[in-house]
């Protein structure tokens, strides 16, 4: 069976190629991918290619498929895993594996990736129960269940004591507590602000900062304060671009100067992380959420506070199976809107060039058609695209959802964007 996919060679050098994949073994899935999710993270693979941890060393003979956010449709199911899973069974994957050498889909395999229309799980895979089950109604939604889990990971990484001078401590972030996500106007701080309104454990007071005030002004107008409000959290956005003392600015949004229990940092910025040090309660736990490039980034830590406040300090890089499983429901059952992250859409025949171009591209999420042929085009900007029936219908799709992608949209999308290849597609007949 042939698949199309966009292949890793060495540094910056990615093409999308059609190859023919191998007949699946007993204990292997064949699959379909309809939409993948750009990352930051496989520019940096692609750039840093067989240096990259999860890169093997190889690929200039055996070049893997790229993207690691994808959804999409099993095909066929070998032997061993036929009382699990299902043909015609909707999934996503969790990018960690538990393959000890750090490889991952998207990074490490040969026929395994989201920039893709066909791929074959590895036995792996469902050994370590990374092949998750998906429901919701549209495939972009389920390719955003990635990026949201690292989210998700992060708050149930959080911890605190139950009590003064106790060792027991309570997991996840600190209920009706107070909460900052420093540098949170990218899509990741995006779904951060929508978890704290929406989530399970809610803070009392959520301060949001930033350096640009278009972009507060978009998670102003995206998460509203009102809102917040509806669900018990006092939401504030701050400019910090020309703070001074971003610390002390911030903690006197806080009552008696209480400080914050939570602190997330968005950016690997040396003084947000000392800003945010300093910004912590007694018992208060600072998240470094951003992934530096640089190996040996580092900054003070004042660890009079470590010793005396209890301030804890932790990181996550993604997240785990259960942190998945926990995204899957939360957009299951729409309690986080992903939709307002996805700025942009792209067809397969766009990705290397895009993924080579993605931090110069503003916007949030870019999401790949992988069976269509399509600019990228950024939703709110269809109209642009000029004037006949197809992005007449889709603008009006658009509109009615307030120039946010959606369900709807992606139905009417993949039933008239032009194909990668002829053939039908098990897709087709898949949406309610």
């Amino acid at each position: 069976m042939k698949t199309n996919a966009v292949r890793l060679y060495g540094k910056e050098d990615i093409r999308l190629e059609q190859f023919e994949l191998p007949e699946i073994r007993d204990d292997e899935i064949l699959a379909e991918v309809v939409t993948d999710s750009l990352c930051i993270s496989t520019y940096k693979a692609i750039t840093q290619a067989e240096k990259h941890k999860k890169v093997p060393e190889d690929i200039s003979e055996h070049p893997i498929i790229i993207g690691h956010e994808f959804c999409g449709v099993i095909l066929k199911v070998g032997k061993k895993w036929a009382g699990q899973y299902q043909e015609g069974d909707k999934f996503i994957i969790q990018p960690n594996i538990g393959d000890q050498r750090g490889y991952a889909p998207g990074y490490s395999f040969p026929y395994m990736g989201g920039d893709a229309t066909k791929i074959i799980f590895s036995n792996q895979v469902m050994e370590n129960g990374s092949l998750l089950k998906y429901n919701g109604d549209s495939f972009f939604e389920g390719s955003l269940v990635e990026p949201l889990s690292c989210v998700v990971g992060a708050f149930n990484a959080q911890y605190h004591i139950r009590k003064m001078y106790s060792y027991d401590h309570v997991m996840g972030i600190k209920e009706n507590g107070t909460m900052a996500l420093l540098g949170a106007t990218g899509p990741m701080g995006f779904l951060a602000i929508d978890l704290a309104i929406h989530g399970p454990k809610k803070p009392s007071l959520l301060v949001v900062t930033g350096r640009t005030q278009s972009k507060l002004n978009l998670a102003a107008r995206l998460y509203t304060e009102e809102e917040a409000r509806k669900q018990g959290v006092k939401l504030l956005y701050v400019n910090t671009g020309k703070t001074e003392d971003i610390s002390g600015s911030l903690r006197s949004y806080t009552e008696a100067d209480y400080g914050f229990d939570d602190v997330f940092i968005f950016a690997p910025d040396h003084a947000l992380v000392t800003a945010g040090a300093k910004m912590l309660a007694y018992d208060g736990c600072l998240n470094f959420f951003s992934g530096p490039a640089d190996k040996e980034f580092s900054t003070e830590v004042n660890f009079y506070n470590v010793h005396y406040n209890s301030a804890h300090f932790t990181g996550t890089s993604g997240g785990n199976t259960e942190d998945m499983k926990q995204s899957i429901e939360l957009i299951e059952k729409k309690a986080v809107d992903v939709s307002k992250i996805v700025t942009h859409i792209l067809g397969l025949d766009q990705v290397a060039d895009v993924t080579k171009a993605l931090p110069k591209l503003a916007g949030g999420k870019k999401v790949v058609y992988t069976h269509k042929r399509f600019p990228l085009v950024e939703v709110d900007k269809m109209d642009e695209m000029g004037e006949n029936k197809f992005i007449a219908g889709l603008q009006s799709i658009l509109k009615k959802n307030g120039n946010f992608w959606s369900a709807e949209a992606e139905r009417f999308f993949l039933e008239h964007a032009p194909e990668m290849e002829p053939e039908g597609a098990l897709w087709a007949g898949l949406h309610p």
